[in-house]
């Protein structure tokens, strides 16, 4: 697998992606995955709100979230079903802004994919819209993924043997988040102006269909982490 990030130049409120994207990325081959910060997505879309306070960023934070609450440095929240930071609400590299996450990174996604598909003239192609997260008890970001077209995000390895012949009972592998954050690490968090990646010879299942974006989600009462969620506090706007 082979992963280039771009050093582009800094992308403006409003552009148009797709010319961003042409104007950076313009040879994608067949087969290849284009990685697209989620950041410039919502830039796109103009996810943007002019910042005053941190009351006010911290009151935007519940109305985004399913669940906020405060810690020590940062809104523990939860978001169309993940957890994250601030409800993925980031005030780096946002010139006096607070920039939310795109309004629904899987449509993003699938909209880019088919206008991506037929400009490059490709039958094959990937789209993966990333954000980053910090995980339980481990220090620093990783990439992971806001939302995705064109591949299987999930590679299920149930029913099948191991090495020695034992059945896999509860294996699947997370494509998605895995492609992310081996991207995230070439692309940067800091000034390094590489919001766009290409991954090529990933070993990736291409698809024509709609991504369902359940597939990446567990049930809270399947989730091993379920009993630290039991009892927090609804945010505000579901309250």
């Amino acid at each position: 697998m082979k992963i280039q990030s771009i050093r582009t130049r800094v992308f403006k409120e409003g552009e148009n992606l797709i010319d961003f994207i042409k104007a950076n990325a313009n040879s994608l081959k067949e087969g290849s995955v284009i990685v697209i910060t989620s950041k410039i997505v919502a830039l796109a879309e103009k996810r943007t709100v002019p910042y005053e306070n941190e009351q006010q960023k911290a009151e935007l934070v519940k109305r985004e979230s399913t669940i906020a609450v405060p810690t020590k440095y940062v809104w523990f929240s939860i978001k169309d079903g993940m957890v994250m930071a601030n409800a993925g609400i980031d005030a780096s590299n946002a010139d006096g802004k607070l920039i939310l996450l795109p309004k629904d990174s899987f449509v993003s996604a699938a909209e880019l994919l088919g206008i991506l598909k037929k400009q490059f003239k490709l039958k094959c192609l990937g789209v993966l819209i990333t954000d980053s997260r910090i995980l339980p008890l481990r220090a620093g970001a990783v990439g992971i993924a806001a939302g995705y077209a064109g591949f299987n995000g999930i590679r299920d390895y149930r029913g099948q043997p191991d090495i020695f012949g034992r059945k896999l009972v509860f294996e699947t592998m997370n494509v998605a988040d895995s492609l992310s954050a081996a991207a995230v690490a070439t692309m940067g968090e800091g000034n390094e102006q590489r919001p766009l990646a290409v991954i090529e010879d990933a070993e990736v299942e291409f698809i024509d269909k709609r991504i369902d974006p359940s597939e990446l989600k567990i049930p809270l009462e399947d989730d091993m982490y379920k009993h630290f969620f039991e009892g927090l506090p609804a945010s505000q706007e579901d309250e």
